[in-house]
């Protein structure tokens, strides 16, 4: 046998081993159970995170795509040396988690799915009456494109109140400007729940550990618990603020000026009749549905004993000039906000 087919034959023998080791590779990620991954040493610390958060029952790869493809060209980069000393999630990961994420979550995707948070980078950025309004910037990013890696330049063009517009990457069209990783870390540490299990009154959870910002700047993820919640004023006059924390997420993206005054740029605060108020009161935390936020709480707690429902408020109708957030009984009652009913029979046992 010539040396020429004796080199021919080891290459083949090298490519039909490394062929046949790939499914015995992919069998023994999954069984690992992470402790593979984590033979890369730029992996460690998201899988001692990992062991730690209420996710570690879950195998990595159902959360993270592997493929053949994939895993050879993270190898090749492993060996080359350009991988960075913390992991990050692309884009590209960020997106496809989410629908891994529907796999145990389904009420919860389905009701994001449904609501405004599921907005695509077209809506967002290929609005032509909001683009020729106001000029799109980098900052728009911190909450419509938190996993971007870019500027405002690399998603659209221009960057003009000029138009036509149109996105630099046209995948990007129908791409979850706010995808599940948003608000959510999937990392953070806590305690599994499991099915069945009785949790007691007081002793139930207020909110799930991984629910946290993504900050775009630090690309980490922020715990409610450590985000701030504005101090509002109306005029000179501070306003009464829930102590649910949970919203301190919400004021992340829907805050106020920096003037801190109730309804200026993205704030909501309630005000008025409904001051004081969560944002999750009357909002679902995925669908952002407000149908029966009203029901929840009226005719039980109405001071005027009418169907809230059929008022002039935005809750029946979007152009009405009462907007809900900050609709006060005097707005409707310009003569004189009459008595209290319960008062008026207070006062009528007195007599």
């Amino acid at each position: 046998m010539t040396l020429a087919r004796i080199s021919l034959a080891g290459a083949a023998a090298v490519a039909v081993l490394t062929l046949a080791s790939i499914p015995a590779m992919n069998v023994y990620y999954r069984s690992a159970a992470g402790e593979g991954c984590a033979r890369c040493h730029e992996i460690r610390r998201n899988f001692d995170l990992w062991q730690h958060s209420s996710h570690r029952k879950v195998n990595c790869l159902d959360c993270h795509a592997s493929s053949t493809r994939t895993n050879i060209r993270r190898v090749v980069r492993h060996w080359r040396g350009d991988v960075p000393e913390q992991i990050r999630l692309g884009l590209d990961d960020v997106l496809q988690m989410a629908d891994r994420c529907r796999a145990c979550h389904q009420q919860e995707f389905a009701q994001w799915k449904s609501g405004r948070h599921s907005t695509t980078y077209a809506r967002i950025f290929m609005d032509p009456k909001h683009n020729a309004k106001r000029r799109l910037m980098d900052d728009c990013l911190r909450c419509h494109g938190m996993h971007f890696a870019g500027g405002i330049a690399d998603v659209v063009e221009p960057v003009s109140t000029a138009g036509p517009w149109q996105l630099k990457n046209p995948k990007l069209a129908n791409a979850s400007a706010i995808p599940c990783l948003t608000c959510h870390s999937m990392h953070r540490e806590g305690e599994p729940l499991f099915r069945g299990e009785t949790r007691v009154g007081g002793k139930e959870e207020i909110f799930r550990p991984s629910v946290s910002l993504m900050d775009r700047r630090s690309q980490l993820h922020i715990g409610v618990q450590y985000l701030p919640v504005p101090a509002v004023l109306e005029g000179n006059r501070p306003v009464r603020m829930s102590t649910d924390r949970r919203q301190s997420l919400c004021y992340q993206c829907h805050a106020p000026e920096p003037g801190r005054q109730v309804g200026s740029g993205d704030d909501r605060t309630p005000i008025g009749v409904h001051e004081g108020l969560s944002c999750l009161a009357c909002h679902q935390k995925h669908g952002l549905t407000t149908r029966a936020s009203c029901a929840d709480c009226h005719p039980r707690l109405s001071n005027c004993g009418l169907d809230v429902e059929k008022m002039d408020t935005t809750f029946r109708d979007p152009n009405s000039r009462h907007d809900v957030h900050r609709v006060k009984c005097i707005d409707c009652h310009e003569k004189g906000v009459p008595p209290r009913k319960r008062d008026q029979a207070a006062a009528l046992r007195l007599d």
